[in-house]
């Protein structure tokens, strides 16, 4: 072949590969070496602000718990995402919300009984009902896509604990995979795994909060659900809990994210984090990283 056309070639691909490089966004990374870089990262500070991408996003046509969702809000903002693992006939953690795959994809049915062979044949389907191009994920490739990346908190769907634990420590994820407990029990299951292991605990009154602390559970590798919108009673809440170094999150998925307009929407966004909150989890992550 000419050596002068080979020259000419790679000096397209070359340009060609740069232009490419440059028209795609750099992902903002939440990227942590030990657990202890972890929890020093979620430790309470005032006038902090945290965005939490509920199943990722489904905005731009994205499809809930898709890791195709998830890195779109991080060419956009840092952010960790709640995600959701569920179990296949055969045993393969996928992600999947519901119990259901009606909503979500192509399939109809329990996804318990299909085979993981059927389930990755299926599409996911956009908040709207259209059939997209993304596939469902396992739940091995999204910890494996979130290292270096992100934090993912797995909440707690019909994975039994003890499963839940050991893929965390077959990935040795303890540096960026969190779990939702929603007692002081669950909590003391995983610390008795692993001490290291982060929460997000549901703690969603004063009396939820005296559980915890009466157990012996560290407040200093959690932070706190405390409920979907803004009220009273969260202030005594946040007292407690900032007192411990915990950031206290809202979920503006079954509240403020229902809101009719972009800019009421992000009226309230802002108004979450100025009423004490310090992590937002939504469904639009996208629109909260704008609003901020």
């Amino acid at each position: 072949m000419n050596t002068r056309f080979l020259v000419g070639l790679l000096l397209i691909l070359t340009v060609g590969s740069q232009t490419y490089a440059q028209e795609q966004p750099l992902l903002h990374r939440l990227d942590f070496k030990s657990p202890k870089q972890l929890h020093r990262f979620f430790k309470y500070t005032k006038g902090k602000t945290v965005i939490s991408g509920h199943r990722g996003t489904v905005e731009q046509g994205l499809t809930e718990n898709s890791i195709e969702g998830m890195e779109a809000l991080l060419r956009h903002a840092p952010a960790f995402f709640e995600i959701d693992p569920r179990l296949t006939k055969d045993g393969v953690v996928v992600l999947m919300h519901d119990a259901t795959l009606d909503r979500t994809t192509t399939g109809t049915g329990k996804l318990a009984d299909y085979t993981w062979a059927e389930v990755k044949q299926l599409h996911l389907k956009d908040r709207d009902g259209n059939t997209t191009g993304y596939r469902i994920p396992t739940l091995d490739d999204a910890i494996e896509w979130a290292r270096g990346k992100t934090v993912l908190n797995l909440d707690h769907k019909d994975l039994p604990l003890e499963q839940t634990a050991e893929i965390i420590r077959k990935h040795d994820a303890y540096s960026f995979v969190m779990v939702t407990v929603h007692s002081p029990e669950e909590a003391r299951y995983y610390l008795d795994q692993n001490s290291n292991q982060m929460l997000s605990a549901h703690i969603l009154t004063t009396e939820k909060f005296q559980e915890y602390k009466a157990a012996g559970i560290p407040f200093n590798r959690m932070i706190a659900y405390i409920g979907p919108k803004i009220k009273p009673e969260n202030q005594e809440l946040y007292r407690l809990l900032h007192a411990e170094g915990v950031m206290c999150m809202i979920s503006a998925a079954p509240t403020y994210d229902k809101l009719e307009t972009k800019e009421a929407r992000a009226e309230a966004y802002r108004a979450v984090f100025a009423d004490g909150a310090t992590i937002l989890e939504s469904d639009l992550p996208i629109e909260v990283a704008e609003a901020l």
